[in-house]
């Protein structure tokens, strides 16, 4: 099916736990549908005996106890929306009970058995998408922000909710389709052989949509890090630091330590956040010729990670190292990365081993090397200084930044349909033709905020979001 408007019937009332299962202080239980206010009337008791849920103003809260007639459950207050001033566009009803398990289970019972169904994963987001209540950029953003770890993928996220990428897209949409229309009134003309599109106007509303898009596809490649976390590998030889630097970045013991060399053999990861923003730190296993099968694997696995991350710690020790040794590793670093936008960033690990200066300190210093004991935790605020200088803060306070790789697909797809176009028109091509390919740039912008989208799109998205939202 393909939809272009975001409408459905909606004949069944659904029902889901709003926060965590488990035991807490208070729970959360969302219903949303046509049912709602009758079910609720039915099991729940005001303490105000002349209050019908089906009267009272939207936006209110009430309280009472909940149960069957000869039952009583719990004491509880109920948060009535209506529509279409709600989250979903519909009637819909929050219960705040306590947080016991026992309550949570009973309640959802409670409500099964007169007639409202568990909901599925995101179908409260998607109902209020397909009730217009927001698109579905929109509707991906709210996932996005639930998932968020730190303030520039909270922000990243909130900026999309709130329409600031969507309203560029719809934007560019708007102005293609209405050449577009032009285009086609001129084919229901054609022998009267008149033009309405402007040539020159549209040559130069082509090249200004193709270079918008191309600004949105450039900035996936850092707006998908913020989102994930920007990656961070430690490489170096064996024994000179690197999980002992991972724990004392992490503050915690996350990677075991050993004199032995070789005990990191497969890659471990974690992530926190430096000023805002999220670091995915990778500790990989020691680069060294030899080893057993199982240690070797661990080294292709570090160069894998090598080419992920956007940022590598060459971790060396400083009070055993030449020029020759350091240099030896840069290269081979250059000679393998081919990406010139990855980072590299010098760790001298072990100062507190030094009995004197290291007679290439002249040379590391030139190569702007940090010195470190990771073992007494000392600079290492240096090193998330370092992070920081290598995130582009102007390019992370864009809104529109594109974050998401449906998103990103759908853009490039677009973007070679303009250049068809703009192709098509510098070889004069019939302009039928040329429409074709203008309504295939309009149908991959639209497939973005949900103007154009299939039941199987639909079911991909929400199916990831969580139960409840």
């Amino acid at each position: 099916m393909t939809t272009n408007k975001p409408s459905r019937e909606i004949i069944d009332t659904i029902c889901a736990m709003a926060t965590p299962v488990g035991t807490g202080a208070i729970s959360v239980i969302r219903i949303s549908g046509p049912e709602t206010f009758n079910v609720c009337e039915k099991i729940f008791n005001p303490k105000n005996k002349k209050l019908k849920l089906s009267e009272v103003k939207t936006h209110t809260v009430h309280f009472g106890s909940i149960g069957n007639k000869d039952d009583l459950l719990d004491e509880v207050l109920i948060t009535v929306f209506r529509n279409p001033n709600s989250y979903t566009g519909e009637d819909a009803a929050e219960i705040s009970c306590h947080g016991s398990s026992y309550i949570q289970q009973k309640l959802l019972e409670l409500l099964i058995n007169n007639g409202i169904r568990l909901a599925k994963a995101g179908e409260f987001t998607l109902r209020a998408f397909m009730n217009g209540k927001f698109d579905l950029s929109q509707a991906e953003a709210v996932a996005d922000l639930i998932a968020s770890s730190s303030k520039s993928s909270h922000d990243l996220a909130l900026n999309h909710m709130r329409g600031g990428f969507s309203s560029k897209i719809k934007t560019l949409r708007g102005q293609l389709l209405d050449f577009v229309s032009l285009i086609e009134l001129e084919l229901d003309f054609s022998e009267e052989d008149v033009e309405f599109a402007d040539r020159k106007q549209l040559s130069e509303l082509l090249a200004i949509i193709k270079e918008e898009i191309n600004i949105l596809c450039n900035s996936f490649s850092i707006g998908n890090v913020l989102k994930k976390g920007i990656p961070v590998a430690i490489i170096g030889k064996p024994n000179v630091g690197k999980s002992t630097l991972l724990n004392a970045i992490l503050n915690e013991e996350k990677a075991i330590v050993s004199e032995i060399p070789g005990t990191t053999r497969d890659v471990i990861e974690d992530t926190i956040s430096i000023g805002g923003i999220s670091f995915r730190f990778i500790d990989t296993a020691g680069l060294r010729k030899g080893g057993d099968k199982i240690e070797k694997i661990g080294i292709e696995r570090t160069y894998e990670k090598i080419d992920q991350a956007k940022i590598i710690l060459f971790v060396f020790d400083i009070s055993d190292c030449t020029q020759q040794g350091v240099m030896e590793v840069i290269n081979d670093f250059k000679s393998r990365v081919k990406d010139e936008t990855k980072r590299l960033i010098l760790i001298g690990n072990k100062t507190d081993m030094l009995v004197e200066a290291p007679k290439c300190f002249k040379y590391l210093v030139e190569h702007e090397t940090i010195f470190v004991s990771a073992k007494r935790k000392e600079n290492i605020s240096l090193i998330t200084e370092s992070l920081l200088q290598s995130v582009d803060h102007d390019q992370i306070s864009d809104s529109t930044m594109v974050s998401n790789s449906r998103h990103y697909e759908a853009l490039l797809k677009a973007g070679e349909a303009i250049e068809n176009v703009e192709k098509g028109m510098d070889e004069g091509i019939p302009i039928d033709l040329i429409s074709t390919d203008i309504r295939s740039a309009l149908h991959y912008l639209g497939e973005i905020t949900g103007e154009i989208t299939t039941d199987e799109i639909l079911g991909n998205i929400f199916g990831k979001f969580c139960i409840g939202k």
